[in-house]
């Protein structure tokens, strides 16, 4: 017998509580997931956090689910605290009970307030109907917590698994998801579809690869569950914990200056031949490694996470291997929104432009190049962040705007390669553009190729380089703005409408 002294009971019935929450489906459900190679939502935790780290809010939340299918705390990655939930989909599918609401909306507050990223992991079936012992409704909005986070704390989002409905919406609020091959995220999933269409579909049909990435909807794929959660701890390691910090300077080992002789051998001289700019970036940055975003949407343009002398910076270039580095619809969406993502978490810009234009056509024009064109081109005008330009080849018309190559708009240094071509358009074109003759064709085109020098001689580069200098020009555009970016760091103040 205890006395009112003794916590003794008091104790073992929390513990039990516990217990009874970290059993979640249950021992059966949770035997499955691991005979199929997948983790659970607690083993997600685990891998994605530093061991040890992790301190879990909620556990007795929703009365008889446990933990109401949400596991949600807070941990460290890399020793740097983040705010984390993860659906539990072994727990009424995942589904989202009054008191998840509450607690995704919990993370959220306390990213905010603690200036920490927010990592959501998914799978589960979206909002179920109210269940006997749910609390009330009339709580906090989640979604609008997280929609008043961004540009403010890094947010990312992976996709394990199923994932609909509510939840789903949070992928495209993040700055950044990921998802598994065998994942699929919709609005509502084929019993649904079927119930209110007619239209027979398979999960994968309706939100797998093939249609999130498609869509833009979801940016990057991984393998499995491992590689997932590594590529969420690779992501975060390039930015700040917030808007209120600086992205971490990392010795990589490979810090110096050298110059690129192999470079010649990557881009052409010919404006007209294709090359693979991502060997180019590879030769540029510091150990020759990069984490791409979106590499299967929009992929006339490179959009990458990469170091230059141990400095995280945001590349964006031109691949003249997908249809010779034109910029369309989706290139555009994509570049816009990682340069603004870049910009609000003061990770420097490199801008490495080799393209025709914007892609010209029928087909272009009703996908609304102009519009998707003007969006780019108003993320980088507004961009505040360093901005450092190289015209490698070619830029003409507006694809010289959308990739910060015009003079005087805030680089901190631009610079272009001998040769480089621009204009309104290519001399080819231009000269079918006004029937011109065979002398006046000639005349367009040694005009072209003096382009370079013509623009270097009325300032509108910095300076033209050598191509083998273009990393140690990377460099000096980081060190001439090492000053600035030792200096305090504040969230972006974003005006004006984004196209």
């Amino acid at each position: 017998m205890t006395d009112g002294h003794d916590w003794t009971d008091t104790l073992d019935d929390l513990a039990a509580r516990r217990a009874a929450a970290h059993e979640m489906g249950g021992a059966e459900k949770r035997a499955a997931r691991r005979a199929a190679g997948r983790l659970d939502a607690r083993g997600r935790v685990d891998a994605l956090l530093d061991p040890g780290s992790f301190a879990e809010i909620g556990t007795l939340a929703g009365g008889g689910a446990p933990a109401d299918a949400l596991i949600a705390g807070v941990g460290a990655i890399d020793g740097r605290p983040v705010a984390l939930g993860a659906e539990d989909f072994t727990t009424l599918g995942g589904s989202i009970g009054p008191a998840a609401s509450r607690k995704r909306w919990r993370l959220a507050d306390i990213a905010k307030r603690e200036r920490i990223p927010l990592v959501m992991l998914l799978e589960g079936a979206g909002h179920r109907p109210p269940m006997p012992g749910d609390p009330g409704g009339g709580g906090p909005g989640d979604l609008q917590a997280q929609g008043r986070l961004s540009g403010l704390v890094p947010m990312v989002c992976g996709v394990m698994g199923s994932s609909a409905g509510h939840g789903a919406i949070t992928a495209p609020l993040c700055d950044w998801s990921v998802m598994t091959g065998d994942g699929a995220i919709f609005t509502a999933g084929p019993p649904v579809v079927q119930a209110s269409l007619g239209e027979e579909v398979t999960k994968q049909e309706l939100g797998g690869p093939g249609v999130a990435v498609a869509s833009g909807v979801i940016h990057n794929v991984a393998g499995d569950d491992g590689s997932l959660l590594a590529d969420i701890r690779t992501y975060l390691s390039y930015f700040g914990s917030s808007a209120w910090e600086r992205p971490p300077w990392v010795d990589t080992g490979d810090l110096g200056r050298r110059r690129l002789d192999d470079l010649l051998g990557i881009v052409p001289r010919d404006g007209n031949r294709a090359y693979d700019m991502r060997h180019a970036v590879s030769m540029v940055v510091d150990g020759g490694g990069f984490f791409q975003i979106q590499p299967d949407f929009g992929p006339s343009i490179v959009c990458a996470l990469a170091r230059v002398g141990g400095h995280a910076v945001g590349v964006v270039a031109n691949q003249p291997a997908v249809i010779a580095g034109s910029i369309d619809v989706d290139a555009a969406d994509k570049a816009a929104h990682f340069i603004q993502v870049c910009d609000s978490f003061h990770l420097p810009l490199v801008f490495m432009t080799d393209n025709p234009g914007v892609l010209a056509g029928t087909a272009s024009e009703r996908a609304g190049i102009l519009r998707a064109g003007a969006r780019m081109f108003t993320a980088q005008t507004r961009a505040r962040t360093v901005k450092i330009q190289i015209t490698m080849r070619k830029a003409y018309g507006f694809g010289s705007c959308v990739m910060a190559m015009n003079g005087y708009d805030e680089q901190t240094l631009s610079y272009a390669f001998p040769g480089a071509t621009m204009g309104a358009m290519g001399a080819q074109g231009a000269g079918n553009a006004v029937g011109a003759d065979d002398d006046t064709r000639a005349k367009l085109r040694e005009a072209e190729l003096e382009s370079s020098y013509r623009s270097a001689s009325g300032l509108g580069f910095d300076e033209l380089i050598d191509p083998r200098d273009l990393r140690n020009a990377v460099l000096d555009g980081l060190d001439l703005s090492a000053r600035r970016r030792a200096l305090p760091a504040e969230p972006v103040a974003r005006v004006g409408i984004t196209p």
